[in-house]
């Protein structure tokens, strides 16, 4: 197939081809709108925390323990996501547009169906998974307002969620963001209206704030299949490729398994810090509830360029363009770097005033401006992670980002059961500052020179 013809027949026309033209431009088209897509997404988990924060001391930390679970359940369907973005890309610059098409089709087909077992299960284990993170009665009767309708909403947005992938796979990173944005609109509209009463409607507390989630994830799924189908041609109704069915799950499952156990690996390691911080009161779980909404917020840019690159290094690593995969992991350190440490003064600055937009407690506030104080001092090191996770997973060597993740979450399981002995709550903050520090320091190196090895042996 000529370069013309191969142009020609991807979905998002002549911006889909990732293997020619400037690399930088190519990050900063699939990159911001990306920024745009996760400032919804995360803003839907900041509204519900700044609204249910206005409930109460006692309806934010029983919230506070849901965060860690609804991150797992997210992150068990993001293992299909990055498969899918990974192989979609690498069979674009492989130039095999029809074998593309039907991964997109059944990697959708796959993320929906693992959402309703992983829903149903869940909600067979609530009481459960609740206990083990140490929440008492009176924490799960607010959980159980809110968590069986949040899982039936998570049905719905697993299928936009792994449909995103595979756009930005195709080059285009405007339609996944409009799916988000008008999400996260739909859930910051509904929220106060649903929780708090307004325009007649019912008080609903914090069973309104999952109502109105589930609204924002249901409108998420109906636009993000019609991008699919109508705009984008990812998919086509006129064959299910049932024959070819083995071949996609096999093509995903070698990169979603490892990927989604991986993906799972940072929310449950903060599931276990919650449940050791739940000894100390739910203060400290409420504040370490709000560092984790504001620590995502702050990580928009960081995660959205890990994302916007990865397109980028599976085409190139498919076409074997090398050297555009090393320009591409280049310029993501370097903005990495910087955006790291400008977001660690913005934190440790202001710690008093972004704790104090979330809770009036004195408690949970200095707490939070505790964590804001040690942890952002990591950043700049310990987020060079994320990147290097993203590029081994677009290269289809998901296993080199296991073992940095595995790693990570081990040494900070140690770190901070270590530091809880010696400084309590104060302790366990140092440790996560000093993990990422050493962690990110020793993965950032052997990875480069993997990446280079790679490029020497590239079927190793």
């Amino acid at each position: 197939m000529t370069s013309k013809t191969a142009l020609k027949n991807l979905p998002y026309k002549n911006k889909g081809d990732l293997t020619t033209g400037p690399v930088h431009k190519h990050l900063v088209r699939l990159t911001i709108p990306m920024i745009w897509g996760m400032l919804s997404i995360i803003s839907v988990q900041l509204c519900d925390t700044y609204f249910i924060s206005l409930l109460g001391t006692e309806e934010l930390a029983a919230i506070s323990f849901t965060f860690p679970v609804t991150m797992i359940l997210t992150h068990l369907i993001f293992g299909l996501n990055i498969a899918s973005s990974s192989v979609v890309s690498r069979l674009i610059g492989e130039k095999l547009h029809g074998d593309m098409r039907r991964v997109v089709q059944h990697g959708v087909l796959m993320a929906f169906t693992a959402s309703c077992t992983i829903a149903l299960l869940s909600y067979v284990f609530l009481d459960s998974m609740f206990a083990l993170l140490g929440a008492d009665e009176q924490s799960m009767s607010i959980i159980k307002q809110y968590m069986p309708i949040w899982l039936l909403g998570f049905v719905f947005v697993a299928v936009p969620m792994n449909g995103n992938s595979a756009m930005r796979a195709s080059g285009d990173a405007a339609r996944p963001a409009i799916v988000m944005v008008s999400l996260a609109l739909i859930n910051v509209v509904l929220d106060p209206i649903l929780i708090f009463g307004w325009f007649g409607m019912p008080e609903l507390g914090v069973k309104g704030a999952a109502i109105a989630t589930l609204c924002a994830y249901i409108w998420g799924f109906g636009l993000g299949l019609y991008f699919l189908i109508v705009k984008s041609d990812l998919i086509c109704l006129k064959s299910f490729y049932i024959d070819k069915i083995k071949d996609s799950a096999k093509k995903l499952s070698v990169i979603a398994i490892p990927a989604g156990i991986t993906s799972i690996i940072m929310p449950a390691t903060n599931a276990a810090i919650i449940a050791l911080l739940a000894s100390y009161g739910k203060e400290a779980v409420a504040a370490f509830g709000i560092t984790g909404r504001v620590e995502a917020f702050a990580f928009i840019a960081v995660i959205a360029l890990a994302t916007g690159m990865a397109p980028i290094i599976g085409q190139n690593w498919g076409a074997k363009s090398y050297e555009r995969v090393h320009e591409t992991i280049n310029k993501a350190i370097k903005f990495n770097i910087i955006w790291s440490c400008a977001m660690a003064i913005i934190l440790g600055f202001f710690a008093h005033s972004i704790a104090g937009a979330f809770s009036d407690d004195p408690a949970v506030i200095n707490y939070s401006v505790l964590y804001f104080w040690i942890v952002p001092v990591s950043y700049a090191i310990g987020n060079l992670i994320f990147g290097w996770s993203s590029a081994f997973n677009a290269m289809g060597m998901p296993q080199r980002s296991f073992v940095m993740i595995v790693t990570r979450a081990a040494l900070t399981l140690i770190g901070v059961y270590i530091g809880r002995e010696i400084y309590g709550v104060k302790g366990i903050f140092i440790a996560l500052a000093i993990v990422n520090i050493a962690v990110g320091s020793f993965f950032h190196i052997i990875s480069w020179r993997a990446c280079l090895r790679c490029q020497e042996q590239p079927n190793e």
